[in-house]
């Protein structure tokens, strides 16, 4: 066990360069202030399985316009408390480079795995993604590595705060092109209500806009 937690903190340092490195090269000239919002709710079938329905809606042009809507569907199956595998589907519709919307169909395999670290919670998320669009089906990964700590009660009741950082790689560039560094907050307003509210930076040497600001929340609801 002892090697496998140096093993997720060997990961979050490697993960760490690799975010310096893409901020050093991203282009200034080439920026966008965007505002992302997701709802996820999850349906409890038993102790083992879950429904899962993530929706998204997204603004670009320094969130001036509507710039991706997003529904899927999934299944959470989760073997212990500690590991979850989520297979899911997401149907997209989001502008192209030349402002149009187009159609994407995307099918997902996740599988999260948490466990304790003295005194946070640390997690490893590995996401494949295989694309379905029409100018070329694709596929990538997504690690990711997430750090979060518990306020104490005297000073924020039902509040977490959280660090993650996720690199991308892409079967088109044959790299890993993108990087996503976040950090936020978590709250907890009922037993079934949480919400996320984070800053995120999106560094990528393949797409553009090639460094994205966002603001961004996301509401976890769970029946």
């Amino acid at each position: 066990m002892h090697t496998v937690r140096y093993s997720f903190v060997f990961l979050i340092i490697g993960f760490a360069a690799f975010a310096i490195s893409a901020q050093i090269t991203a282009i200034a000239d080439d920026d966008d202030i965007q505002n992302w919002n997701d709802v996820n709710l999850t349906v409890v079938v038993n102790k083992k399985i879950d429904l899962y329905f993530p929706l998204t809606l997204r603004f670009d042009k320094n969130i001036s316009r509507v710039n991706q809507e997003r529904a899927g569907a999934g299944i959470v199956f989760k073997p212990t408390k500690s590991i979850a595998v989520t297979p899911f589907y997401s149907y997209i519709r989001s502008r192209n480079s030349a402002g149009r919307f187009r159609i994407e169909n995307r099918f997902h395999l996740r599988f999260v795995y948490r466990f304790q670290f003295k005194k946070f919670g640390l997690s490893h998320r590995s996401q494949y993604e295989y694309r379905f669009r029409p100018t070329g089906n694709l596929w990538r990964y997504r690690p990711s590595i997430t750090l979060e700590k518990e306020l104490p009660k005297d000073i924020a009741s039902g509040l977490k705060v959280f660090i993650t950082e996720e690199p991308f790689y892409e079967s088109a560039s044959r790299r890993f092109s993108r990087n996503r560094l976040s950090f936020g907050i978590n709250k907890a307003l009922t037993k079934k209500l949480s919400l996320d509210i984070y800053y995120l930076r999106q560094d990528d040497n393949f797409s553009h806009p090639g460094l994205v600001h966002v603001i961004g929340t996301a509401w976890k609801i769970k029946l």
